[in-house]
């Protein structure tokens, strides 16, 4: 059984996608990085999506994560956010998809509950509790970093339960897992 593993976490977004990379060693938890991809100046949805994708392959390339956590997007009233949302999920899911790493996704609720114990706890609180969980010394100045590190982090206080929210290890997994999304 492996005892050391790369989570990478995802949160995705058409205008500042975060993510947060840690290093589990045993049953402790290391802090590697995070940061963010700046979308904002680009108008064409499809070259963010495009972007997304090639980010994610980079960090995969670059830091052989054992598995991915990402965020899944949450319900709003905009129907177009949610629809573009569900695209750029779907985009980073694939990329590590598309290198065997198997993805898991948990719900903003979920994650805010893992890290702080409150499924309602803002975005300052999650990043104050990630930064005094893995010792950090300051917190980026947009939080969508903290986001994606909060995905990887609940994905490892999640690892050891049954239930971990959706699994997928390829895409024969996703296929049989959603049938319905599936023409």
């Amino acid at each position: 059984m492996k005892t050391e593993k790369i989570i990478l976490g995802i949160d995705p977004g058409t205008t500042i996608m975060g993510f947060g990379l840690i290093k589990v060693v045993g049953k402790q938890m290391h802090f590697l990085q995070l940061n963010e991809l700046m979308l904002k100046k680009y108008d064409d949805h499809y070259v963010k999506l495009k972007l997304i994708f090639e980010r994610t392959i980079e960090l995969i390339e670059a830091h052989h994560p054992d598995e991915i956590a990402i965020e899944a997007p949450f319900f709003g009233k905009n129907v177009q956010s949610m629809l573009k949302l569900g695209r750029a999920q779907g985009v980073a899911m694939a990329a590590g998809l598309s290198r065997e790493i198997p993805v898991t996704e948990y719900s903003p609720k979920k994650i805010k509950m893992a890290i702080t114990g409150n499924g309602n706890a803002s975005k300052e609180q999650v990043a104050r509790m990630l930064q005094s969980t893995l010792k950090l010394k300051s917190l980026p100045k947009n939080l969508d970093s903290t986001d994606g590190l909060a995905a990887a982090v609940c994905h490892f206080y999640n690892s050891s339960k049954v239930e971990t929210g959706k699994s997928y290890s390829g895409w024969a997994s996703f296929v049989s897992k959603n049938p319905d999304k599936i023409k």
